[in-house]
């Protein structure tokens, strides 16, 4: 669930991650750039989540070690 909060402040059209990215860079960093550059995150973040729904056992390891 926290993956895919993450990628929803994330990803455009409501990335609120994107605008205060855009608030804190110089006024030459363009929104495109902005967007562009974070595409490998997103790409990398639905890889995680394809992998937990092939493999649950990647996210259910550590809580069964903790009981």
């Amino acid at each position: 669930m926290l993956i895919n909060l993450e990628m929803g402040q994330l990803t455009p059209p409501f990335g609120m991650l994107l605008f205060v990215m855009q608030g804190v860079a110089p006024p030459d960093v363009t929104f495109d750039k902005i967007v562009r550059a974070s595409m490998p995150y997103i790409f990398f973040d639905i890889l995680i989540m394809a992998m937990i729904i092939i493999w649950p056992q990647l996210a259910l390891w550590l809580p069964s070690i903790v009981q």
